[in-house]
């Protein structure tokens, strides 16, 4: 199970940084046509993954004990997404001990 977690946050993690790179490559974030920016759903999308990205961070606050890495996080979260969370827990099971399994992602350090 580890290894198969491990092979899923590292292709997002690559995926999500290949598509960026190339979405900037291609235009500027800041020429979001005004059709996108009034379209319901798009806003409703946009609420709907920043709500992960909080139930995420919060997930980050109860399992981290130092007060800058969760600073960090934050802002890496709300800058970078799901690059910043994917990164997160891939390095976390990359940090895991033989024998341990996928309850040690979910405990307090």
């Amino acid at each position: 199970m580890i290894l198969l977690l491990r092979g899923l946050y590292a292709s997002i993690f690559l995926f999500m940084l290949a598509f960026t790179v190339w979405s900037a490559t291609c235009e500027s974030i800041l020429d979001i046509p005004s059709v996108v920016l009034n379209d319901v759903w798009f806003k409703a999308t946009l609420f709907d993954a920043y709500f992960a990205f909080l139930s995420v961070f919060l997930w980050i606050c109860y399992r981290e004990r130092s007060l800058p890495l969760k600073v960090f996080m934050f802002f890496a979260i709300v800058c970078l997404g799901n690059i910043a969370i994917s990164l997160y827990v891939l390095l976390l099971l990359l940090r895991l001990q033989p024998g341990e399994g996928v309850e040690a992602l979910f405990t307090r350090k």
